[in-house]
């Protein structure tokens, strides 16, 4: 059975391994910060404004995650300090600094009713068994919003791609990321869903 919650009616302990979803979900892409999955829970689990996270569990396991944000809501706070302790000085520095610049903003035309799903990712074990399909209704069928955003997703990246064009979203722009071949991929693709 698949429950989907708002990260902040759990207790404070889930918080480490909704960040180890995360940051193992995101692995590749975080693998500048760190290569090591457990030093980056350890770094990013302070970020998570949790009143803007939801998690899909399994059997009371954290097995999916993705945040949600309307208008100007930020859902990460980042501390220089905590990046350091867990990094380093000269590392957690340009950490903080890169997280500041690279994660932090809202939508170009983010207003009140417009919702950006963010940072969605299914644990490994539990991939391709429909927690993350579960998890996007929960956030779809949310009241008070009119229309769903999801931006910078990997063109190449076919298995979300195909998921949120199941659920009804359809292609609303890409942008040419500099450097991106060498991460394996050419552009970010953004979506938008407007609900009825």
């Amino acid at each position: 059975m698949i429950d989907v919650v708002r990260a902040d009616v759990l207790d404070e302990a889930h918080r480490r391994r909704i960040a180890d979803v995360w940051v193992r979900g995101f692995a590749e892409d975080f693998a500048y910060f760190s290569s090591d999955p457990i030093v980056l829970g350890d770094a990013f689990a302070h970020l998570l404004l949790l009143e803007r996270w939801y998690v899909a569990l399994v059997d009371g396991e954290p097995a999916a995650v993705a945040c949600l944000a309307e208008g100007d809501e930020e859902v990460l706070q980042p501390r220089a300090a905590e990046f350091r302790r867990h990094l380093g000085l000269v590392h957690g520095t340009i950490t903080h600094l890169i997280v500041r610049n690279q994660f932090l903003g809202g939508h170009d035309g983010a207003r009140l009713g417009l919702a950006e799903i963010g940072f969605v990712t299914t644990s490994p074990g539990y991939q391709g068994r429909g927690v993350a399909t579960a998890l996007l209704r929960h956030l779809l069928a949310l009241p008070g919003y009119d229309e769903f955003v999801l931006r910078d997703i990997k063109d190449t990246n076919a298995a979300a791609l195909g998921l949120y064009a199941k659920l009804g979203f359809t292609e609303s722009g890409r942008r040419t990321v500099r450097g991106a071949q060498r991460a394996g991929f050419a552009e970010y693709v953004s979506m938008r869903l407007i609900r009825d």
